[in-house]
């Protein structure tokens, strides 16, 4: 795919706008810096429905829709934290879980009484040690933009050859562009044949599209790695 193909910072601008534009997103930035999806990469409507018979509830639009074009992509969907599958969804204090981290954590949800919107807000609730103290908070207010930012966030932290982990405390170098704003507490930035992504403070997450951009960047920003 040329570069021209695929603008990343107007497909990123334009997916927090509508989930129209967030499954563009996640379409275009999976053909560019990986696979193209295609049909089998989503759980079907068959598998959808019989999640919605077993829980007793409706799954919104947009869930659904994010489910059948990627939800078997691990690359896209579980290279660090876990989207659940259909079978695995359950409700815990009032939120339909969708998503786990990596250890457990944390999770994240959808609220009960946000599951009539077609795209409903999402909820994060961390796992703590005193359990009468955990509580469900504001994550995202689309399902959408959280399904999309956990695309692209889980493919730069795929195990692969062109993806690594820099020190939380580099900086990157001259000719990197920020990029729109997209998920909560990320930032993103791109150069030429790399994306790098930011969470907070905890770590910065690299994928190139060639070894030539991966070698360039080690030489921009020393320091140790990860091993990709």
């Amino acid at each position: 795919m040329d570069e021209t193909e695929f603008d990343i910072p107007a497909a990123m601008a334009e997916s927090v706008r509508s989930r129209a534009g967030a499954w563009a997103l996640v379409t275009g930035f999976a053909g560019y810096w990986g696979e193209p999806l295609v049909p089998g990469d989503g759980f079907t409507d068959a598998e959808l429905d019989a999640a919605e018979r077993r829980l007793g509830l409706r799954l919104p639009a947009a869930l659904r829709e994010a489910y059948r074009l990627f939800g078997r992509r691990a690359d896209l969907t579980s290279s660090h934290d876990v989207l659940l599958t259909p079978d695995e969804l359950h409700v815990l204090d009032g939120a339909l879980v969708y998503r786990a981290e990596n250890q457990g954590c944390a999770h994240w949800g959808v609220p009960l009484d946000e599951l009539g919107r077609e795209d409903p807000p999402t909820v994060v609730r961390p796992d703590l040690a005193d359990k009468s103290q955990e509580r469900w908070e504001p994550w995202e207010e689309r399902f959408s933009t959280a399904a999309a930012a956990m695309a692209l966030m889980e493919k730069l932290l795929e195990d692969h050859e062109l993806s690594d982990v820099l020190e939380s405390g580099d900086e990157l170098p001259d000719g990197f562009r920020e990029l729109p704003a997209l998920g909560r507490d990320f930032r993103w930035y791109q150069a030429p044949d790399v994306l790098v992504g930011a969470a907070g403070d905890a770590w910065v997450v690299a994928r190139a599209r060639t070894p030539e951009a991966l070698e360039a960047l080690y030489e921009a920003v020393p320091g140790p790695r990860s091993g990709g």
